[in-house]
């Protein structure tokens, strides 16, 4: 969907920057991935409501893949158990990896090409 509302380059710049900061997660392999675009999110919100909009995107899908992992992680020990489980706890892992990366890249060039992006599967915590 794109933005009707004329947007500056500072804005799709730091739009981009929300998502984009979730990288952060190879600097802090903890938590960098939340961090990051909660940074950017609680510096640039009160200057547009675009950027508000992106960064609490952002920032919701980070914390939903952080709640997919665990749970991946917990069906990768289950399965880890037994010998087919292996392979499968194997692309398990990686396909939520991929998903995630190819979802922060997508968003990150969409967005700062000036459109809305909200990513698939989700959770909005933050309205």
């Amino acid at each position: 969907m794109t933005n009707h509302v004329e947007l500056t380059q500072e804005e799709k710049t730091f739009g981009m920057l929300c998502h984009l900061s979730a990288l952060a997660l190879f600097i802090l392999p903890s938590f960098g991935n939340v961090f990051g675009p909660l940074i950017v999110w609680l510096i640039k919100r009160d200057q547009s409501a675009w950027i508000d909009r992106q960064g609490k995107e952002a920032l919701n899908f980070q914390i939903t893949i952080v709640i997919y992992a665990f749970v991946a992680w917990f069906v990768i020990f289950l399965l880890a158990l037994t010998i087919i489980g292996i392979p499968l706890a194997v692309l398990i892992g990686i396909g939520l990896a991929v998903f995630w990366l190819i979802m922060v890249i997508t968003a990150s060039i969409k967005v700062n090409n000036g459109e809305d992006f909200r990513y698939p599967l989700n959770i909005r915590f933050i309205k």
